[in-house]
């Protein structure tokens, strides 16, 4: 059986996505398995997900996944390339997974591969760093080097971000000397923080900003359908949305008790950013204040808002390699997939909390950390009567 693997969030799940699977299966053939590496309750540009991890799980298993596996916090909450790294390493040790499906602006897979070998290279520190001295921001400077080793088409990929991520996927695939083939399937729509004109798919975070200012109706008719009746019965439950402002106090309380040398692990850097972030915490009223006052020219809010994330969330060390792999849903198919990487996966599965007394201490802790954050996580449902804890510790995955 031919098995694909995607690097998800669904954010949540919307029609683009959708397409994405089926794409996968026009050009993979109609019997192909899809395996997500899903983030959990927090996503990439340092944010609370919209809904909990089950529930977009389980959409995404009714919308044409096969099986779900969680991608864990560390990687969910990272950079781009130590998220597409974190779902590499998933993916790869699944076992058997032959393509890494991904949507991006140009649909050009052979291109990405070289901008990401020559990002890889060893001249492109050296001239990364000379464009960086002349003051400009990361972005620019990394395409301005990357341009000393590219015609300028290709290093034009770097502009847009479903590009960049897939330049991310390929340098983690060839960094792991990974057997997995990239295949980038043009996106359509709406760009990345864009809205969607009349009849174009949408993009995540025009769903997730209907919300926010109460155009519920509208928010929902743009999910998929799955997606939308997963959110729906979240909603009911008290459970949703989940946005950052509903903890915000207790994110400023956490910041404020930090001591300056307790901001320095988040600066992974070592730009001593940590220290802008230290003293707008002392001053700032809220978080929107906070990220404006510590800002620089040269790094976007998306790294503030991770640092203030690991901040919230205890997270000062990030881990050498992904120590297990967690399935949160799965169909018949995925069930299948499920039992054959009980022999032939290169990591631990976790079927079952019980699961976790098998780890080494390593892994037993990223676990307890994961349920640590998922319980911080439940504190933003807007019903507090559904934000009971220890829910990791009383989970499986669900089967559709």
């Amino acid at each position: 059986m031919k098995t694909a693997g995607m690097i998800i969030e669904y954010n949540p799940m919307h029609c683009g996505h959708a397409r994405l699977l089926s794409e996968t299966r026009r050009l993979l053939g109609p019997d192909t398995a899809v395996i997500c590496v899903m983030s959990g309750d927090f996503v990439q540009r340092g944010d609370f997900a919209l809904v909990r991890r089950e529930a977009r799980a389980a959409a995404a298993v009714r919308s044409g996944a096969d099986l779900v596996l969680e991608l864990p916090l560390p990687w969910a909450a990272a950079s781009a390339e130590r998220f597409a790294d974190g779902g590499v390493q998933v993916l790869a040790a699944s076992g058997g997974v032959g393509h890494l499906v991904f949507g991006s602006e140009c649909g050009d897979g052979a291109a990405l591969e070289r901008v990401a070998a020559a990002l890889l290279s060893e001249q492109f520190p050296v001239y990364l760093k000379e464009a960086l001295a002349e003051g400009v921001n990361f972005a620019a400077a990394r395409q301005k080097a990357a341009a000393r080793l590219l015609s300028w088409e290709d290093a034009a990929l770097l502009e847009r971000p479903n590009d960049i991520l897939g330049v991310e996927y390929c340098k983690a695939l060839l960094r792991q000397g990974s057997p997995l083939r990239p295949l980038a399937v043009r996106r359509v729509g709406a760009a990345h923080d864009q809205e969607a004109l009349p009849g174009e798919l949408p993009s995540g975070s025009q769903i997730r900003n209907l919300l926010r200012v109460g155009e519920r109706e509208r928010a929902v008719a743009l999910m998929a359908p799955a997606m939308a009746a997963a959110y729906e019965a979240e909603e009911s439950a008290g459970r949703g949305p989940v946005f950052w402002e509903a903890c915000q106090r207790a994110i400023l309380a956490r910041l404020r008790s930090m001591d300056e040398a307790d901001f320095a692990p988040l600066d992974q850097g070592r730009e001593g950013l940590y220290r802008r972030l230290y003293r707008a915490s002392r001053e700032a009223c809220s978080l929107t204040e906070v990220l404006e006052a510590a800002k620089t020219k040269r790094y976007p809010y998306a790294r503030l808002r991770r640092m203030v994330l690991w901040a919230y969330l205890g997270l000062t060390e990030f881990p050498e390699k992904v120590p297990y792999l967690r399935p949160l849903a799965a169909n018949g198919r995925g069930r299948a997939l499920l039992a054959d990487m009980r022999w032939n996966a290169a990591l631990p599965v976790l079927t079952k909390p019980a699961d976790v007394r098998k780890l080494d201490g390593q892994a037993q802790g990223l676990f307890t950390l994961e349920a640590r954050a998922a319980d911080l996580y439940a504190l933003a449902y807007p019903d507090l009567e559904a934000a009971g804890g220890g829910s990791l510790w009383r989970s499986g995955p669900v089967m559709v």
